[in-house]
């Protein structure tokens, strides 16, 4: 059906823009934007996702405090018939704009039931950049085939929780954002069911999945990496951006070490090292040091109290939580993605920045021999 994005000279398929190329049901376009206030009294994480072959649209707001609480605010509504403007989405209470391409957006919770409203302002000053192309098979069926872009800037705005406003101060605060697309695996609306009788995935008998998105005055530092169990690397994409307006090209990076170390309760980076090659054959050292964290399988990523990313629940679909983050209880339903924001050193330089990671199976070299939490040796120690 014609929607009024087929006014664009953007078409780049013979069918109207209510389709995508392949009807997989994994097949999601995502927005996030997620940042914190660098003491770690409070975090953000908020975004928006289309899935053209479920009729979904959804949309969330978490807001994490003092590293013991986190408020929730989950949306849904059905994608058809798209309606509204050429640059903004809406679901609910909760509208994502865009205001200048590639430099600036904002996400809006107008005040509504569940009493979190909040307006982010984001303002880009490095440049966007684009990552890797992802495309894997198993068992003869595409597992992945997705991309996306991030973007390190400036946030200004507000957050009202209960009635209780607080003003960001942007001078304070570390914010990214990505833009994703494509067929998914795993959270977010890429591990939802798709019928009976599909032959199971094949599951490794461990995997190592992190990333680094690391901004300093001068610079970001972005970088991820899958591993096996053993440390072979399967898929690896980083670079070095400066600020927009600098003049100076994005620099790739070549390869990334870690030493790591890891709470005894979770697999989450308690402290540890990336050792970071550059391609003009220059190396640092990033010392990561945790401030706060916050779980995306909250807000979606994962099915948690009935509901995940990409469910179809009709046309007005809200719901809202508390939940105490300090309850491992609670946490272990949605901890296969964990996000740990850091303060960073790299030599004479501090910043701040985010460590991604999914962390599941055996590893020898950080001394976990099945799936549980439980270290032996002393490799982490």
């Amino acid at each position: 059906m014609i929607t009024p994005h087929d006014e664009l000279l953007i078409h780049q398929l013979p069918t109207t823009l209510d389709h995508v190329s392949q009807s997989d049901l994994r097949w999601t376009e995502r927005i996030v934007m997620y940042g914190f206030d660098k003491t770690g009294e409070i975090s953000i994480m908020t975004g928006l996702a289309k899935y053209p072959n479920r009729n979904v649209l959804d949309a969330y707001a978490m807001v994490t405090r003092k590293g013991e609480e986190a408020r929730v605010v989950r949306l849904s509504t059905e994608l058809n018939p798209q309606t509204g403007g050429l640059a903004a989405w809406s679901v609910g209470p909760y509208t994502y704009e865009i205001v200048e391409p590639l430099r600036q957006v904002r996400s809006t919770v107008d005040a509504n039931e569940h009493g979190l409203s909040l307006q982010l302002d984001f303002h880009g000053d490095f440049p966007v950049y684009e990552q890797t192309a992802a495309f894997h098979r198993t068992r003869g069926r595409v597992r992945e085939d997705a991309r996306r872009f991030y973007q390190n800037g400036t946030i200004t705005g507000w957050i009202e929780i209960d009635g209780t406003r607080i003003d960001i101060d942007p001078d304070n605060w570390w914010f990214g954002r990505d833009h994703s697309w494509g067929v998914r695996h795993g959270g977010g609306g890429g591990s939802l069911s798709e019928g009976a009788n599909l032959q199971p995935s094949e599951v490794p008998d461990g995997v190592l999945y992190y990333m680094g998105i690391f901004q300093f005055d001068d610079e970001v530092v972005h970088f991820a990496q899958r591993e096996t169990s053993t440390g072979a690397r399967w898929q690896f994409e980083g670079e070095v951006l400066f600020p927009i307006g600098s003049g100076k090209d994005a620099l790739p990076i070549i390869d990334v070490e870690h030493d790591l170390k890891f709470r005894d309760d979770m697999r989450v980076v308690e402290s540890g090292t990336f050792t970071v090659h550059r391609a003009d054959r220059t190396t640092d050292v990033i010392e990561v040091n945790p401030v706060c964290d916050f779980w995306p399988g909250l807000a979606g990523y994962d099915e948690y109290r009935g509901y995940a990313a990409g469910m179809y629940r009709g046309k007005d679909f809200s719901d809202s939580f508390t939940v105490d983050i300090t309850n491992l209880d609670e946490i272990r339903q949605v901890s296969m993605l964990s996000e740990t924001l850091c303060e960073v050193r790299m030599g004479d330089k501090v910043g701040y920045g985010l460590v991604e990671m999914v962390f599941m199976g055996v590893n020898p070299r950080y001394g976990y021999t099945d799936w549980s939490n439980t270290r032996t040796g002393t490799n982490n120690d």
